[in-house]
């Protein structure tokens, strides 16, 4: 891994539709030293991983705001070792040089930074050699200690950049509603009141009258002022060859704006001109727009309300444990909960969150996990439980001692796979790509088409002058047709018609506890029509325990066991730990302390079993595969004990010492409970169901019959589980992997989709697309429900999107108005526009009403008996 590659996130201020997304993502690649670009417009968020020997982030921004966009940087790659300070006192050229040099003196500091307009002292440093707290010290103990030292306020993160945004398009919206006001009460309203008519056609110049002059003031402001942003924006796109939604927008406004002010100077230099002007329909278009954008931010924050919800859990503070040797409490200090440091001992009292991953040391509560993994009922922790940070602790007393803090705590994780997720593009998106590429062109030609068509009809008397409002003449016709066409077309609702889904189903799947990787991922599950699931630990327990023990040979249980856990502890298969907990029983009935005779030589075959070289006798324990291939033979009374272990659903593993099998270990793990539900739920939703086991067939067709599963593959190793993938897909499956294991992480990789069990090992998790945080089978029914729901909500806000497009165009352009004398006002047209992007967010935003499939009610996944 190349160690100079860092990572970025900006936020993009002024993205409207996929041309724009287009526009960024070319400016960035052609930056020297970028690997990779994405940007997501439903959260206007770019994500750039670079060379930082090549280029920094701040060429970066420099290439999105030449591109016509703001930028601003969000955070970097180095933030995690990174700290902000906040000094309090008077930073003088000496105390400012005591500051540094102290803590350049630390061990693990590398870099210290001093900004005096806001005293904020900026420290990069190892997390893994000191803390922050160390730093705080520090300063405060600096002579004659006038200096109080805090973590610095944190303003420039998404959400504040977000917030700020909507608030700044509120402003926009509310100055523009001002000046607008007069300039439609002054055309539209007060002219039928003789008074008022009177005085606003009072002339200033020739036929040059004041109401007209009053509006021309009014809709500069609106227009230049106000409107300033949409000529930066198409400025800086038509320089680089593209075109978006902000060309429109300043083509249409130029167009009735500039007219208008044709007439008022033709109208001041001529005694006989009568003038028309459109400053209303220039005025009312940008302030319809900029509410339409006020209420599309706002409908925006809502879609990521649930990473803002995951970034809130961890709590403000924390109270620090300081103990002595023994465990005794020496002082109870609240610290503010960014401060917390890796091997802290803190207590949480009831009612209170968990401030950061740990390990419970001492006490004993039920901690409420829902708000992460969705778990709806609390969970029993005790000492040597682990709790996640931002959890609930109930009812009793924990001291926990802190193993993750930062990025690396699952609360970051969970937040950083959500974002990654939203920031991918689904395949489906590629639709809007190739539309939107060529759409402003096209809207443009049209709107030209247009005003020439009704142009030239006027002029040749093609139509009745009955058409013709007493107000204006054929050209100022064919100017409002032109006008109205090109500001109704909405290229944004296609481009937010998949992102804004996406964004909204990846919250509500991590508020089920159902954590998407990406959105193709997304995008894939709902076509799944077959599912291959695991069988230990997915669709058993996953915590095995030993029930019966068969010696063949005259030897002590105990004298077994030793060989047998020396072996199997070096393993981290579930069946290998509940053999060793098996013998630590039988080793603390007689000593206090538990030890294994070492062993050499250990090899671990994946799926079969492990052997190693114990005492100088060497030790196989395995299935009947791994006995036949190093050519141990099975009795005939073996293999009958191994038939009856599988009649009773046990799993008989054999243990071989020395070329011989002299035991047979039984093994029993329980079915999940809803196990066969789900099976069954599946079916109803035409999904085949297979189990791929490296367990005996035996035990395999045992468990299948017992779930409902008809397809079984037992006796499987990792590289044959890939295999049969393969072949399910060869013959036009789309395959989902369900699985748990180290074991597992191939085939996980290779399906389809893979779902990884939450409990699970991390190899798993990280081959897998989909993570089941509850670890209940009923999250996969979940999991490809949410998919094809998700999946509907894109196309039905395609359709929408696309019939927008093709009937407002039509109805802007005049095909109604021969017939039914309706015609569209542009700044009607523009409310439309500005409806219908709208419109396409809140289509999304109803996923976040989901419920869970009501097949899954019936399903208590809390019944677990486990002898």
């Amino acid at each position: 891994m190349n160690e100079n590659l860092q990572a970025c996130r900006i936020h993009v201020k002024g993205m409207t539709c996929t041309t724009c997304v287009a526009t960024i993502e070319s400016a960035l690649q052609v930056v020297q030293g970028v690997k990779k670009a994405q940007v997501a417009l439903a959260i206007e968020e770019v994500e750039a991983k670079y060379d930082s020997k090549v280029c920094t982030h701040n060429q970066l921004l420099k290439a999105i705001d030449d591109a016509g966009f703001e930028a601003i940087l969000i955070s970097t790659g180095g933030d995690e070792n990174k700290v902000e300070l906040k000094v309090d006192g008077l930073l003088t050229y000496q105390s400012t040089s005591m500051i540094r040099s102290s803590i350049q003196s630390l061990c693990g500091v590398e870099s210290v930074h001093i900004d005096h307009i806001f005293n904020k002292v900026s420290i990069s440093y190892n997390p893994d050699r000191i803390g922050r707290r160390e730093f705080i010290r520090v300063i405060e103990s600096i002579e004659p200690r006038q200096f109080k030292a805090t973590i610095f306020p944190d303003g420039s993160g998404s959400k504040t950049l977000k917030e700020e945004e909507t608030k700044q398009y509120y402003r926009y919206f509310l100055w523009s509603l001002f000046f607008t006001i007069p300039i439609f009460l002054s055309s539209m309203v007060l002219v039928y009141i003789p008074c008022v008519k009177y005085r606003l056609d009072a002339k200033v110049l020739n036929r040059l009258s004041v109401g007209v002059l009053l509006r021309w003031i009014l809709c500069s402001i609106v227009q230049f002022a106000i409107g300033h942003q949409f000529y930066l924006g198409s400025f800086k796109v038509i320089r680089r060859g593209s075109a978006n939604m902000d060309v429109l927008i300043v083509l249409g406004t130029n167009a009735a704006y500039f007219y208008s002010l044709y007439s008022l100077v033709r109208a001041a230099t001529s005694e006989n001109f009568m003038p028309m002007d459109f400053f209303e329909t220039s005025s009312m278009l940008i302030t319809f727009i900029l509410l339409g954008k006020y209420l599309k931010a706002l409908a925006r924050g809502k879609t990521s309300e649930a990473i803002a919800k995951l970034m809130d859990l961890s709590p403000n503070t924390a109270v620090l444990l300081t103990t002595d040797g023994e465990g005794n409490e020496i002082d109870v200090q609240e610290i503010d909960s960014r401060l917390i440091q890796k091997n802290d001992i803190v207590k949480v009292m009831p009612g209170a969150k968990i401030a950061a991953d740990g390990l419970v040391v001492w006490g004993q509560s039920h901690v409420n996990e829902s708000m992460i993994t969705g778990e709806a009922r609390p969970v029993v922790k005790g000492k040597g439980d682990m709790v996640i940070g931002g959890t609930l602790n109930e009812n009793g007393v924990l001291h926990v001692q802190v193993t993750r803090i930062g990025s690396e705590s699952s609360l970051s994780q969970i937040v950083r796979l959500v974002e990654s997720a939203q920031m991918a593009k689904a395949p489906v998106q590629k639709l809007a790509d190739r539309i939107s590429k060529h759409f402003v062109p096209v809207v443009i030609v049209l709107s030209l088409s247009t005003w020439l068509a009704w142009f030239l009809a006027g002029r040749f008397g093609w139509y009745p002058e009955s058409w013709i409002p007493s107000s204006m003449d054929s050209f100022e016709v064919a100017l409002q047709f032109g006008i109205s066409v090109m500001v109704i077309a909405c290229p944004c609702a296609l481009g937010l018609a998949t992102p804004t889904a996406v964004m909204v189903a990846t919250g509500v799947g991590a508020s089920q506890g159902v954590l998407i990787k990406g959105a193709e991922a997304l995008e894939t599950a709902h076509k799944v029509n077959c599912i291959v699931f695991d069988k230990t630990g997915t669709l058993t327990i996953g915590k095995p325990v030993v029930v019966n023990t068969k010696l063949l040979q005259s030897m002590a249980v105990r004298d077994f066991y030793d060989l047998v856990a020396a072996a199997e502890v070096n393993s981290e298969h579930p069946i290998a730990k509940a053999i060793v907990e098996y013998a630590k029983k039988i080793r603390v009935e007689e000593e206090k302390r538990v030890w294994w005779p070492e062993a050499h030589d250990f090899v671990s075959i994946t799926g079969h079993g492990v052997k190693a070289k114990i005492q100088n006798k060497e030790v196989i324990i395995g299935n009947r595969s791994i006995m036949l291939d190093h050519k141990i033979q099975v009795p005939a009374n073996v293999e009958d004990l191994l038939l009856e272990a599988e009649a009773r659903v046990e799993t008989g593993i054999l243990v071989s010492i020395c070329g011989q099998v002299v035991g047979v270990i039984s093994i029993s793990d329980p079915i999940k409970p809803g196990a066969r539900n789900v099976i069954s739920i599946l079916k109803s939703m035409n999904i085949r169901s297979i189990m791929v086991t490296g367990d005996n067939w035996g035990t395999a067709n045992s468990i299948a019959m017992q779930v409902g599963i008809e397809t079984v593959v037992a006796e499987a190793k990792p590289d044959q589980k890939v295999g049969k993938l393969k072949e399910l897909q060869a013959n036009g499956s789309i395959v989902a992997m369900v699985g748990d294991g180290i074991n597992d992480s191939p085939a996980l990789a290779a399906a389809d989709i893979g779902m990884a069990i939450g409990a699970g090992t991390d190899i798993a998790i990280e081959a897998a697309d989909i993570v089941l945080m509850k670890s209940n089978l009923e999250d996969v029914v979940i999991a490809i429900d949410l998919s094809r729901k998700t999946f509907t909500r894109i196309c039905f806000n395609y359709i929408w999107a696309l019939a927008y497009n093709l009937l407002s165009i039509p109805v802007a352009a005049g095909v109604l108005f021969p017939t039914t004398r309706i015609r569209l006002p542009p700044w009607l047209a523009g409310a439309a526009m500005a409806a219908s992007s709208l419109s396409v967010v809140l289509s999304s935003l109803l996923l976040k009403n989901y419920s869970r499939p009501r097949s899954l009610n019936s399903i208590d996944v809390n019944e677990v008996k486990i002898e």
